[in-house]
């Protein structure tokens, strides 16, 4: 007990998995070192009156421009996901959400330009104020849209995400 095998990287892959060689025993104590790939991580605010959800039109981002998404952004350190989902939704929308009325609905892995992260997306249905755009630099339109009829401009895994949130489906995959 307290023993552990050290794994060395074989050169080459196998059905696009890493190869390891295992060589070595650890000693107790002794701790193993690896490093591990780390995702960036993104979330997602969906704001929702029945069966209508609040979308931004991405305007002077330079990215996706003239598209549609959710209030969104990244985690920062030391922060849980329904906490960067408050905060996003505040600082994009201007309401105010307890990150114990956000429900985790979906988790997305992503590959886009040649990297990989996960979205979670958030369902909301109770929030202090009314929405409206907070970063008039970043967002040229805010309107609610019916939930199961996306504008055809929608980002593609916001759309994708949104899709499998209404077929109640808690994963999936974009772009690989």
């Amino acid at each position: 007990m307290g023993w552990c095998r050290k794994a060395e990287q074989r050169k080459g892959f196998e059905n696009g998995r890493k190869l390891y060689l295992y060589t070595d025993f650890c000693k107790p104590g002794e701790k193993m070192t690896r490093e591990r790939y780390c995702l960036s991580v993104a979330v997602f605010v969906l704001l929702r009156k029945e069966n209508h959800i609040c979308m931004l039109k991405r305007t002077g981002t330079g990215w996706m421009d003239g598209w549609y998404s959710l209030p969104a952004g990244g985690l920062e350190e030391n922060e849980t996901l329904a906490t960067a989902a408050a905060r996003e939704a505040k600082e994009e929308s201007c309401v105010l959400i307890a990150p114990q009325d956000l429900r985790l609905s979906h988790s997305m892995h992503v590959r886009t330009e040649d990297r990989s992260w996960m979205g979670h997306f958030f369902t909301c249905t109770r929030w202090e104020g009314e929405p409206h755009i907070a970063e008039p630099d970043k967002h040229g339109d805010m309107h609610w849209q019916a939930i199961a009829d996306l504008p055809q401009n929608t980002i593609p895994y916001v759309r994708q995400a949104v899709q499998q949130i209404i077929a109640g489906q808690p994963y999936s995959e974009y772009g690989w």
